[in-house]
């Protein structure tokens, strides 16, 4: 049997290997009929919903993939373009059995990938995925027929419905009343409802990237290309700046500075806060391995236990239910507010770092002084294989010698990425040179291994 599923739903380059419309659509047949039978009112045929980001592919993915549920004998929901949370909220909140998503998060247009989660609004588990996959590359499937096939409806509030769910996420009233914003939305998801959101909470909010053609999501934008957003609040003067990615599931700040924020400084100054609430259940949040050293040492001095998880947001939420954590995320800005949704969401994480700002009687560069980074290097390097990194004697060499050379005040981590073709060398040391200079040479050797 084949493999389809990464580490983050399925991820091809639009129209072509697994991101086809004959894979969406017997990826949709496959999802439809695993969830078919998830209802217990048997008079009442099951529905999923199904919502995309606005780059160009999604509309045809998405059709593919709704005939394909319908198909199983599954009727569609279709909520148009929303962000990855949105789904997640509105298949919990109308009872659908499942919610899928087409989108490539954070990747250039002609990316496209789908995901999936369940009735419960959580994502699937590895045994789950691998049973869908299953019916996917069967060749035997009995197909409903005659007034048993699916159909399709159209959802017109969606977008509404999701914006009031983020909204009740704070207090009542406007509690981010005196703050001026300005918001990233990538040209993607979160450009048709980020706006509204934090009007609504009290904010005077500018947006800048809120236009999507299709083609121009994450293009030097959004949460992973914050040089626009670090501009205009310098312009405005404003207290911070926000920025999503193209389905709305990350978070990068900007503070007043105009100087770029983290996910895991973010992070810290919400567990700070949800601490001294009484609210941070067990006194403990979940990072990831990539989380920088600087986040563990803040946590240890504030008296907060990490628990550390393998990278992706699954890993993470994972550890979440195992330990009772409230609140884990990844320095990518990936964030997950276990007492608010079950998923990563890009607005909610930044109304809650907005409370914690307009409660405080200091900026958001004094909140963020929590925590110290250590110096961190970061290069992507595009690969053609992808060989287990410990089978590479040449990279293994060049990283035993690295880790000599930091010693116990530094680390290295190699890892290929689950969505894209690309291998990311990540060092951390206690000088910003020294840390450079022994990542861009792991850099050369996985280029020379394996690129």
């Amino acid at each position: 049997m084949g493999k389809l599923f990464g580490t983050d739903g399925v991820r091809d380059k639009a129209n072509q290997g697994n991101m086809t419309a004959e894979t969406a659509l017997k990826l949709g047949c496959a999802v439809g009929l695993y969830f078919r039978d998830a209802t217990a009112v048997e008079e009442v045929r099951p529905v999923i919903a199904i919502g995309r980001d606005p780059r160009l592919s999604g509309s045809m993915l998405e059709s593919a993939l709704a005939a394909g549920v319908c198909s199983a004998g599954v009727d569609v929901r279709l909520l148009g373009v929303v962000p990855t949370p949105a789904v997640a909220q509105i298949t919990v909140q109308t009872g659908a059995v499942a919610g899928l998503v087409v989108s490539a998060s954070h990747n250039p247009f002609y990316d496209n990938g789908i995901k999936v989660f369940k009735g419960s609004g959580f994502k699937l588990t590895d045994e789950e995925e691998e049973q869908i996959e299953e019916l996917f590359f069967s060749d035997a499937l009995s197909l409903p027929v005659e007034e048993e096939v699916g159909a399709v409806f159209f959802m017109q509030d969606a977008v509404e419905l999701y914006a009031e769910f983020c909204r009740q996420t704070l207090p009542d009233g406007q509690p981010l009343a005196g703050l001026k914003l300005v918001l990233d939305c990538s040209n993607g998801a979160t450009s048709a409802c980020a706006e509204a959101v934090f009007s609504a909470v009290g904010a005077s909010v500018a947006v800048i990237h809120n236009d999507p053609d299709g083609i121009n999501i994450n293009e030097n934008c959004g949460s992973q290309h914050t040089e626009d957003l670090c501009a205009k609040v310098l312009e405005m003067g404003a207290d911070a700046g926000l920025a999503f990615d193209g389905d709305g599931d990350r978070l990068i700040a900007v503070d007043e500075t105009g100087s770029e924020l983290s996910g895991d400084q973010i992070m810290a100054i919400c567990a700070k806060a949800y601490k001294e609430q009484g609210t941070l259940t067990n006194d403990r949040v979940v990072a990831t391995v990539m989380s920088n050293m600087g986040f563990h040492a803040a946590m240890k001095s504030l008296g907060i236990k990490t628990e550390t998880a393998g990278v992706g947001d699954r890993m993470v939420l994972e550890l979440m239910q195992k330990t009772g954590a409230v609140l884990g995320g990844e320095d990518s800005g990936h964030m997950i507010f276990l007492d608010c949704h079950t998923t990563g969401d890009g607005i909610v994480s930044g109304l809650k770092l907005m409370q914690v700002l307009a409660a405080s009687s200091v900026k958001l560069s004094a909140l963020a002084e929590i925590m110290v980074p250590f110096p961190q290097v970061l290069i992507n390097v595009d690969v053609k294989q992808k060989p287990p990194i410990e089978e590479v004697a040449a990279l293994a060499e060049a990283v035993a010698q690295a880790e000599k050379e930091l010693g116990d005040a530094g680390r290295v981590l190699i890892r290929y990425s689950g969505t894209q073709p690309m291998c990311r060398v990540m060092v951390e040391g206690p000088v910003e040179a020294q840390t450079q200079e022994i990542a861009e040479r792991l850099a050369r050797v996985v280029k020379e291994c394996v690129g």
